[in-house]
């Protein structure tokens, strides 16, 4: 119950704040729901109900798996290369990119959709500078292995996974 209560504070505190408050109430503060549905909003629908369920889903596999949460204060405790991240290594990325890019569509913002680019480059930029050589200095040949096989950005068709140990500890 713990570990669940931490993955919903992180959830509504992080990408609440990406995908909720930045968009609808700084950058979109004229915005306000339609009173029918056009064309747009229905090609919205996709970009957002993906978004939604990659991410659930993601936080999912890092609690019950993983045994942590997305915080970096409480990582999983074990490499989670199974659901989405066998196709893709970011996919938690990728599902807030796919809901807020669905809200660019929605409201038909060049606002949202340029936030959008912003927020796709600083999640490179973490990912390479500070997420990865964590990842390598916390699971080792494990998350290098893991890379060799799994694309960063891109999903594919997951690849034959390799199977290196688990470093030793005897602390564990």
């Amino acid at each position: 119950m713990w570990l669940f209560l931490k993955n919903l504070f992180f959830t509504v505190l992080v990408p609440g704040f990406v995908v909720g408050w930045m968009p609808l109430v700084f950058l979109l503060r004229r915005a306000r729901l339609p009173a029918a549905w056009t064309a747009q909003h229905y090609a919205a629908l996709p970009l957002l109900l993906a978004g939604v369920a990659l991410y659930l889903a993601c936080v999912w596999l890092f609690g019950a798996h993983g045994r942590g949460t997305p915080a970096p204060v409480d990582p999983p405790r074990k490499l989670v290369m199974r659901g989405p991240y066998r196709w893709v290594r970011n996919p938690m990325y990728l599902a807030v990119l796919l809901f807020v890019l669905g809200e660019a569509v929605f409201f038909l913002s060049l606002t949202v959709l340029l936030y959008t680019v912003c927020l796709a480059s600083a999640f490179q930029v973490f990912v390479m500078l500070i997420e990865e050589p964590g990842l390598q200095r916390r699971y080792g040949a494990m998350y290098s292995d893991y890379c060799n096989v799994t694309s960063r950005w891109f999903p594919r068709p997951p690849k034959p996974r390799l199977e290196t140990a688990a470093p030793f500890n005897p602390g564990r």
